[in-house]
């Protein structure tokens, strides 16, 4: 029994030294990485999924490589759990900038214009001695504040001979302006990026944000890059065919009576026919679809190689373009003190369940790839699970450099997370939603949350104050996902009783999240009703 005794004790010591140990050494790294504010080299594309990224081992992986990104995954730390919290380009990008959710930052929808008086990580870094600059795709329609140095495209910008808004001249608006810079805009907004290097203050720290505007669609790769993948088949997922379960259940309750299912196989391939129908016009930018057979199937499947085929390409350059980012770092002696941060707005659906586009609360569309290379000394070749929202970016930022993170910010500091990404602890849920209801893609607005082991949502199809949102409202539903069982998100577990427990689980921390994010919906006196009427439908 004494021997038991000594056994658990010397456990508990050993655990209690270990725990200690772990803080001690990250500790450790983060007072040594700031003993000198560190620079920050911050580069996010616009749609670019995990599954083409070769370091997140997906479907891709095999038949497509990103060696450079790949970089900054072997010596860094590769996030597996980073979420956007509206997966729409405004919206995210103001999200990333501020720390708050689109509600409380005011950009909602991509009709809504930010506010450049807000605060944001820009203007808090250059508060802290920083110098700021950002380059390439912004978005947001006002002129970039908290930067002392942008050039930055009009709305989405062109790929080739893109126009480019620099600082000192006269801002019109986010749509137009801008000088015209020869070449292919991925190369063209690392040219200027580097540029803004070499001329830099060298006796202060600096923030750099690099944005990509591929791979955007429609997608125009570099012409050394039109040919690429012209023999490989790209893989598709099994559900660009067959759905299984996903998605609403075979009838809605509407008003207490089962309506007719809205999102059916026919109405929500809507994503699919739209991408089918658009190459089989004039409009696609690389080429008009041709083929010898119209059999359904076979025009999806070609659609498909298309699409992945044109999409990968776009990307083959901003791989390119990051190697040539590090190899400037490593070439001018700056790659000790510069964390380096890859990621995108937000996901893409590349085919899954048959969709294209993002604004789904599913997997595809809400993870955001996320890859950071701690200055050295830190984690390298790592990776963590943990959960983590576009929220969280600002406030890290600012804890990296030293800088307390302003109340107005939403977000929590993941720092920790990149000097000992295998102890950190993230967020038990991420909290979604989507309100550009019915605009664009036919997605209706909907809200839910995404944990470790879960995903809820409330299909709640109400245009709201949505700016840009469709007026008529859809039948509301929900859809609820084992993620542990099922990743893929084939099966709509929502109806079956054996999940009523979780199910009100789920249903408690969504109310939870939502009041934390000061997103009650009390100011909406029709979704009140609607919630009433559907929270305890069955």
């Amino acid at each position: 029994m004494k021997i038991k005794l000594k056994i658990k004790q010397t456990l508990a010591s050993s655990l209690k030294f270990s725990a200690i140990t772990s803080m001690f050494c990250s500790t450790l790294i983060s007072i040594d990485v700031m003993a000198k504010q560190p620079n920050i080299v911050f580069i996010m594309s616009d749609d670019h999924a995990t599954n083409a990224i070769s370091s997140y081992e997906g479907r891709l992986s095999s038949v497509f490589k990103t060696p450079n990104i790949d970089r900054l995954a072997s010596q860094g730390v590769r996030f597996n759990g980073m979420y956007a919290n509206n997966s729409i380009c405004t919206p995210s990008r103001a999200a990333i900038l501020t720390g708050q959710y689109s509600h409380t930052n005011g950009v909602k929808t991509l009709a809504d214009t930010f506010d450049r008086k807000k605060d944001n990580v820009a203007k808090q870094l250059k508060a802290a001695g920083y110098q700021t600059a950002i380059v390439g795709k912004w978005h947001l329609k006002t002129e970039p504040s908290g930067f002392d140095y942008y050039n930055v495209l009009p709305n989405q910008g062109k790929y080739f001979e893109p126009k480019f808004k620099e600082i000192g001249k006269k801002w019109q608006n986010g749509r137009k302006g801008g000088e015209v810079y020869p070449g292919y805009v991925t190369d063209v907004t690392t040219d200027i990026s580097m540029n803004w290097l070499d001329k830099r203050d060298q006796d202060k720290p600096f923030m750099l944000m690099i944005h990509h505007k591929a791979p955007h669609g429609l997608w125009q790769p570099a012409k050394r890059h039109q040919d690429l993948f012209s023999d490989v088949k790209i893989p598709e997922p099994a559900s660009l065919y067959n759905r299984g379960k996903h998605g609403p259940t075979d009838a809605v309750i509407i008003d207490g009576k089962k309506g007719q299912q809205f999102g059916s196989s026919v109405s929500r391939r809507m994503e699919g026919r739209g991408l089918v129908t658009r190459m089989l016009s004039d409009s696609w930018p690389t080429g008009k679809l041709q083929l010898d057979s119209y059999d359904w199937n076979t025009v999806v499947s070609a659609a498909y190689q298309k699409y992945l085929k044109d999409y990968l390409r776009t990307i083959v350059a901003v791989d390119e373009n990051v190697g040539r980012v590090l190899d400037y770092l490593d070439a001018n002696g700056l790659t000790d003190n510069t964390i380096v941060i890859y990621t995108s707005d937000q996901g893409m659906m590349l085919g899954e369940h048959d969709y294209y586009d993002k604004r789904w609360i599913y997997e595809e569309s809400i993870k955001m790839p996320f890859l950071a290379r701690f200055p050295k000394g830190a984690a390298a070749g790592k990776t963590t699970n943990e959960l983590f929202s576009n929220i969280d970016i600002a406030p890290t930022l600012l804890e990296l450099a030293g800088v307390k993170t302003p109340t107005s910010m939403q977000g929590q500091s993941f720092l920790a997370a990149l000097s000992d990404p295998e102890h950190a602890k993230g967020r038990d849920a991420v909290y979604y939603r989507y309100w550009l209801h019915m605009a664009h893609h036919t997605i209706p607005a909907h809200y839910g949350i995404r944990t470790k082991t879960h995903k809820l949502a409330f299909f709640y199809g109400l245009p709201l104050d949505a700016n840009g949102a469709m007026p008529a409202a859809t039948p509301p539903y929900w859809e609820m996902y084992d993620l542990a069982n099922d990743p893929k998100e084939m099966t709509n577990i929502y109806p079956q009783q054996q999940y009523s427990k979780i199910k009100n689980q789920l249903k408690q921390q969504l109310i939870e999240l939502k009041e934390q994010a000061g997103d009650t919906d009390e100011m909406y006196p029709e979704l009140v009703t609607l919630k009433k009427a559907h929270w305890d439908q069955k």
